[in-house]
């Protein structure tokens, strides 16, 4: 049914293309069901992680819908959604328009949380900052972890519409924490002054001052950016097959 996919473009994002495509032009019609992921797999010659990122992203673009044991099921055409990953060209420019996006909604977020975060909730996010050391110190990325630190911010927030949209966002925020982390890790300098910036954002929740929590968040997201542009172009040709490599680490 598909063919293998390969290219300079994010794995997952031709294949979230090319189902979108299918759904798109009827091919795939209302009520169809997927392919299995393991026919996916071995239809587009992918990794079984690229395959549920791009089932993901068309389940928050509102084109599919997993059933439990039963599979994934095209749903009802409808007026298509805002959709972030297709609005971002390019890998570099794409994440640091994700960047930028975070650094407005989560300097925000921050704030709020510094108000009305509960003693559970500060536990949480240190539970969060935790787990990132943990898996970076088994070899991992920490992309999963670090994304929960800042959801658990958001949530602590009590503000569900801001909830629901860090919630829609988290696969472009999910690629663009990837690329970020993957750059940082390249340096042990690097590494430690994102761990100070987050206990940063962690502290000014906890200190209640909603200023110097928005602040540290903008600050953080500040020099994220400076160090993915400092980033040669090598390292910008390495992210193209960063999550098949991640996938079989």
């Amino acid at each position: 049914m598909f063919s293998k996919v390969s290219g300079p473009i994010r794995l997952a994002d031709r294949v979230a293309a090319i189902l979108s495509e299918e759904i798109e032009s009827g091919r795939l019609a209302e009520g169809d069901k997927l392919p299995t992921e393991v026919e996916l797999v071995k239809q587009l010659g992918v990794s079984r992680t690229v395959i549920r990122e791009a089932v993901s992203r068309l389940r928050n673009a509102g084109l599919v819908e997993p059933r439990q044991g039963r599979g994934v099921f095209v749903m009802p055409r409808r007026t298509r959604p805002l959709d972030l990953e297709a609005e971002a060209s390019g890998t570099k420019s794409k994440v640091m328009q994700i960047v930028e996006v975070r650094r407005a909604m989560e300097g925000e977020a921050a704030s709020l949380a510094a108000t009305r975060a509960t003693p559970d909730d500060v536990t949480r996010m240190r539970q969060s900052l935790a787990a990132i050391d943990k898996a970076v110190a088994a070899g991992g990325d920490g992309v999963d972890e670090d994304l929960a630190f800042h959801q658990s911010i958001a949530e602590s927030t009590g503000n569900a519409v801001m909830v629901s949209t860090v919630r829609y966002l988290g696969e472009v925020m999910r690629s663009g924490i990837r690329v970020t982390r993957a750059n940082e890790a390249r340096r042990d300098d690097f590494i430690e002054a994102v761990r100070v910036e987050h206990h940063a954002i962690l502290a000014a929740i906890e200190s209640g001052d909603a200023e110097a929590a928005r602040s540290a968040v903008r600050r953080h997201m500040k020099h994220a950016a400076s160090r993915l542009q400092d980033a040669d172009d090598g390292f910008w040709t390495e992210t193209d097959d960063l999550e098949v490599d991640l996938d079989h680490r």
